[in-house]
C-alpha cells in the first residue's frame, strides 16, 4: 500500500507507482491519498494520471497539526484494517508520513520509507518535518536513503546497515519523465509574461518557520531586487495557506515585474524552472530539482537536510535577512563567473533510476533475501551522471 497526502509526496511517489504497476506479477499495489493538501495534490495526480484506490479526503481549512495528525492516524487505522497490506510505503516527511507509519506500527505492519535519512539536526527547522522524519525512522523496516550522506545519518542513529538502500531521489526520475514532454505557456496563467527579454527569478516560500517576520523580509527583499535590476522579473506561485497569502498580498501586489500567481501544476512549474535564471526558495524538494535542471538556488532558511548540493557549490544557504537576500541575489545577477560556478557540478541527488531500485528492493524483500539490493546496484553519485 502506497500512501501520499501532499503534492511533493505524489510527485516523488509517482515513479515508484509506475514501477509497481509494471511489476504486477510481483505486486498488487493499493494507492491511498489522505489529501492533506487537496487541490495541489490533485494537480500532481492528474499530471501523472494516477487515481487513488482510496481517497480519505482529510483536508480541513486552516487545519492545525494536532487535528490533522489525529485524523490521519484514525483514518489510516481503519484503512489498514480493511486493506491488510503486507507492507506500507511512505515518502518524505509530512504529517501523512508520520501518522501513517505510526498507524502501521500499531498494527505491526512493515513500513518502507522513501527519502529516508534527511536531517537538519534542528527539530524546529524545518518544522514539523524534521521531527516527522526522525520519528518515522524508528518505525521503519526498509529505509530508502536518497544519497550516501542520508545513509550515514541513519547509521549514526543506529539503523542496521542491511536495512538501508541508497536509491537516488525519485524526484530526479519524475523530472526526467516530465522534461521529455512537449510544453508551451500559451494555455497557462503565465502566457503574457515576456521571458525572453528578462532574467526570471522564481520564488517559493511557504514553510511554517518562514511565516510572519521572515516572510515579510523575503517579500521586501524581492521588491528591492526588482527595483535594482530593470531586466529582472519575479514569478511567485503563492501557496494557498492564508498565513502565506495574507503577508504576500499585503507587500507584493501592484508591481508590473512581480507576478503573483496561483499554485502551478507540476508540468508548468518544471518548465518555469527551466526558464528561470535562479531560484529563491525555502522548499525542500526544490533543493534537489534545481541542481537537476542546472539552476542556481539560494535557500531562504538557516539549515538544510539536503547538504549535498551545498557541499558541491550548487546551492547556497542565505537565511531570511532582507539585506542578505538582496546581497546574495545581486552577486549572482552581477557576477557571471560566480553564476557559472554554481551550475557546473554533476547532480548529487540521482540518476533517474531511483524507483527501479526501490521496486527491486521490495521484490528481494518479499523473496526473503538477506541482501535487499547488491551494493553495485545502489546509487553512487560518483559513477555516471544524471
Amino acid at each position: 500500500m502506497a500512501v501520499f497526502g501532499t503534492r511533493p509526496e505524489a510527485i516523488k511517489m509517482a515513479p515508484v507507482v509506475f514501477q509497481l504497476q509494471n511489476n504486477q506479477n510481483h505486486f498488487e499495489s493499493i494507492l491511498v491519498a489522505t489529501a492533506q493538501h487537496r487541490e495541489i495534490l490533485d494537480q500532481a495526480l492528474s499530471l501523472f494520471n494516477i487515481k487513488p484506490d482510496i481517497d480519505l479526503n482529510l483536508m480541513n481549512s486552516r487545519q492545525g497539526l494536532p487535528a490533522l495528525t489525529s485524523r490521519v492516524l484514525e483514518s489510516m487505522e481503519t484503512t489498514l484494517n480493511n486493506v491488510k497490506p503486507d507492507i506500507v510505503l511512505v515518502q518524505g516527511d509530512t504529517t501523512t508520513v508520520f501518522a501513517t507509519a505510526l498507524a502501521a506500527f500499531y498494527q505491526k505492519i512493515p513500513v518502507a520509507h522513501v527519502e529516508a535519512g534527511l536531517r537538519s539536526h534542528n527539530i524546529y527547522s524545518p518544522f514539523p518535518e524534521e521531527v516527522s522524519r526522525r520519528l518515522t525512522t524508528v518505525m521503519t523496516n526498509i529505509h530508502f536513503a536518497p544519497t550516501p550522506g542520508a545513509r550515514q545519518e541513519l547509521l549514526k542513529e543506529g539503523v542496521a546497515a542491511d536495512r538501508i538502500v541508497v536509491t537516488g531521489n525519485t524526484v530526479v526520475d519524475a523530472l526526467v519523465h516530465i522534461s521529455k514532454q512537449d510544453f508551451n505557456f500559451d494555455n497557462t496563467s503565465l502566457k503574457n509574461i515576456d521571458f525572453d527579454r528578462h532574467r526570471l527569478i522564481l520564488v517559493t516560500s511557504h514553510r511554517r518557520e518562514s511565516w510572519g517576520t521572515e516572510l515579510q523580509n523575503i517579500c521586501e527583499a524581492i521588491k528591492e531586487i526588482v527595483k535594482l535590476y530593470p531586466d529582472v522579473i519575479v514569478v511567485y506561485p503563492v501557496h494557498p495557506n492564508p498565513a502565506v497569502r495574507d503577508t504576500v498580498n499585503k507587500i507584493l501586489p501592484g508591481h508590473d515585474r512581480i507576478h503573483l500567481v496561483e499554485p502551478l501544476d507540476y508540468m508548468t512549474f518544471v518548465n518555469l524552472m527551466k526558464k528561470a535564471y535562479l531560484l529563491l526558495t525555502d522548499s525542500g524538494g526544490l533543493q534537489e530539482e534545481a541542481p537537476t535542471l542546472k539552476k542556481p538556488l539560494l535557500l531562504l532558511r538557516e539549515t538544510t537536510e539536503r547538504p549535498e548540493a551545498f557541499e558541491a557549490g550548487l546551492c547556497k544557504i542565505i537565511g531570511t535577512s532582507r539585506n542578505r537576500i538582496v546581497e546574495e541575489t545581486s552577486l549572482l545577477l552581477n557576477n557571471q563567473e560566480g553564476y557559472q560556478a554554481m551550475i557546473k557540478a554533476d547532480n548529487p541527488y540521482g540518476d533517474g533510476r531511483a524507483a527501479e531500485r526501490i521496486v527491486q528492493t521490495l521484490i528481494n524483500w518479499n523473496a526473503g533475501k538477506s541482501i535487499l539490493l547488491e551494493a553495485v546496484e545502489e546509487f553512487n553519485p560518483r559513477v555516471g551522471k544524471a
